[in-house]
């Protein structure tokens, strides 16, 4: 498809951004020329369903030039901070939306073994072969409505050198079989290199700041997430709203004076068929048991529900 000048819808969302920018920081105003060239890259990346150059200067068939696209990216000062921020904006306004549910998740980006150069590059384990890669990592933030569901916040993750190659040592004392008191203590946290748990704590802390009039029913998060820290201080940033995670199966709970694996528990009190709906398709009959427990690592009860579906043993 040739690319001649920018879509209108495009050019249009991208006049409104630059509005919103404006009235929240004036100095840092998008010039004519950075408007139409971002409104360009937009127009291209929809028509190309891809980032790169080359392809959007063959699009517009040499209207606008590899060299000159990128070097708009490199040098031109856009404000890159507030551009995502601006356009979450934008389209809640569009919507008329109000309040949601925000969603924590992270993912790998695998890269080149080539790429020295970019940011946040580290060896990154293959979850489908059991490898090795080089690659990135981020921690993003959704915001889930009944209407629409958009990312609106991100950041990067890379763990501390020391601390990977002490679990690389780690692992090798191990196996050779010295014990616990002879091998070196794990290093103090570089505040430099802050965890997935704290990086998603401070995006939750942006989008409060950011957009202070969006009403937050709750938080969800998968099990990496499911510590004290992370589920007390994200619900204390929204004053008290539910923080849903996952809990480890042989994470131990305590039962009167009783300690024992959750699944120990659940195992002996197996709970009630009920009837869901997944994601708006045919329902299915799942066993669900829930209880109030007191989780000893988090040192406080949390309700906790187990859910076994037809096909699961467990």
């Amino acid at each position: 498809m040739i690319l001649g000048k920018p879509a209108p819808f495009v050019r249009a969302f991208i006049d409104a951004v630059d509005d919103a920018i404006r009235a929240q920081h004036p100095s840092h105003a998008m010039s004519a020329t950075q408007r139409a060239w971002l409104a360009f890259c937009v127009t291209a990346v929809l028509i190309t369903n891809s980032i790169c150059w080359a392809r959007f200067e063959r699009a517009s068939l040499g209207t606008y030039s590899l060299a000159a696209l990128s070097w708009m990216f490199r040098h031109s000062k856009l404000p890159w901070d507030h551009l995502l921020v601006a356009s979450v904006r934008v389209i809640l306004r569009h919507h008329g939306i109000t309040s949601g549910t925000l969603v924590i998740d992270d993912t790998d980006n695998p890269r080149s073994k080539s790429a020295q150069t970019l940011a946040y590059l580290y060896k990154l384990r293959d979850k489908a072969s059991g490898g090795y890669l080089w690659g990135q990592s981020l921690v993003f933030l959704c915001l889930v409505t009944p209407k629409i569901s958009i990312p609106v916040g991100v950041v990067f993750y890379q763990p501390a050198p020391e601390l990977s190659a002490w679990y690389k040592q780690e692992k090798t004392l191990k196996k050779r079989g010295v014990p616990k008191h002879q091998r070196p203590p794990k290093p103090a946290p570089n505040p430099r290199y802050p965890p997935k748990e704290q990086l998603a704590l401070r995006l939750l802390e942006a989008f409060k700041a950011h957009h202070p009039h969006i009403r937050v029913h709750c938080i969800m998060a998968d099990a990496l997430y499911g510590t004290a820290t992370f589920v007390d201080g994200a619900s204390a940033i929204f004053g008290g709203v539910q923080v849903l995670s996952q809990i480890r199966s042989n994470q131990n709970i305590r039962v009167g004076k009783r300690v024992q694996h959750v699944a120990d528990y659940f195992a002996t009190h197996p709970g009630t068929p009920q009837r869901l709906r997944l994601r708006g398709g045919p329902e299915v009959v799942a066993t669900i048991g829930s209880a109030r427990l007191y989780v000893c690592s988090h040192h406080t009860k949390r309700f906790i529900v187990a859910i076994k579906y037809e096909e699961e043993e467990s």
